[in-house]
């Protein structure tokens, strides 16, 4: 059995934006298919190895900081992602993710097929709702998603 491609959304949902990738990796999740697992890892970080561990794939929806207008969406393969996760970190679980695939990689584990999708946030302060601008970028997301997951196969 092929293992599955997995679909993590990280991100705390009390903080606005930064709830981007667990906002869509729910909606994504309503439409996954076979052969895809989708998780919501909030702010789980080193907890989330075993599922790491036991992927065929990584695809991982979060908030991030890359210089963009707020709700731009933009996808970070393989070794752009981890040039991406290597920068500074401003979350706790930007801090998380990128220690994930560390130990991922410690344990030679971690996935070839890798991607961040990632949306830029206009604001991670308190409250419940994204903002428009990324709100309305989580169909964008999703469609990321689905395009490496058909790209990539089973």
């Amino acid at each position: 059995m092929t293992p599955p491609v997995l679909v993590l959304g990280i991100g705390n949902l009390l903080m606005r934006d930064d709830g981007a990738g667990v906002h869509a990796a729910h909606g994504f999740a309503l439409s996954a298919g076979e052969g895809v697992r989708v998780l919501d890892g909030g702010t789980l970080g080193l907890s989330l190895l075993p599922e790491v561990e036991a992927c065929g794939a990584l695809i991982v929806f979060d908030a991030a900081l890359f210089g963009a207008e707020p709700g731009e969406v933009r996808t970070f393969a393989g070794a752009d992602m981890d040039a991406q996760l290597s920068g500074v970190k401003r979350t706790a679980h930007e801090v998380a993710l990128s220690d994930l695939l560390a130990a991922a990689e410690l344990l030679g584990r971690k996935p070839e097929r890798r991607a961040l999708i990632g949306v830029q946030p206009e604001t991670v302060e308190w409250g419940l709702e994204p903002t428009p601008a990324v709100a309305s970028a989580l169909p964008a997301m999703r469609r990321a998603a689905r395009e490496l997951v058909e790209r990539w196969g089973p």
